[in-house]
């Protein structure tokens, strides 16, 4: 599979990274990508703490991609932001479901309701504030 990446777009104070089906979040210059947890650093560094992940693209995800996704989740809490998802395709959808992830993550089915989603929560709710609690000393 070639370089698909597509980019990171704002939308109001939502920063949202749409993703190729190797979780890869594509650069504009020269077609190159880098991984999601890149992206995601770069845009804490930024300031930038309320993030949408865009899983349309993915029509499947390695046990790879879902670790990343976990450690760019953990990542994003620790900085104190949002992650969330959104577009999840039918077999990302139950493959989340099967390794219990999906109950961790804030999932969406469109963007408009994930963006609407940021405005509406505050920072420490969520049920996936009380898991990352309980772990947050390993």
């Amino acid at each position: 599979m070639g370089d698909i990446g597509i980019r990171e777009r704002l939308v109001g104070q939502v920063t949202i990274l749409d993703t190729d089906g190797q979780i890869r979040i594509g650069l504009r210059f020269g077609g190159s990508s880098v991984t999601l947890s890149k992206a995601v650093n770069s845009l804490l560094e930024k300031g930038a703490n309320r993030i949408l992940l865009n899983l349309d693209g993915a029509g499947t995800i390695s046990a790879s991609g879902m670790g990343e996704i976990v450690a760019t989740y953990v990542a994003i809490k620790k900085a104190g932001g949002q992650f969330k998802l959104f577009n999840l395709r039918p077999l990302v959808r139950e493959l989340m479901m099967a390794t219990k992830l999906l109950s961790i993550f804030d999932v969406y089915d469109n963007e408009s309701h994930a963006v609407d989603s940021f405005t509406h929560d505050g920072i420490s709710s969520g049920p996936e504030h009380a898991l990352l609690d309980m772990h947050a000393d390993t």
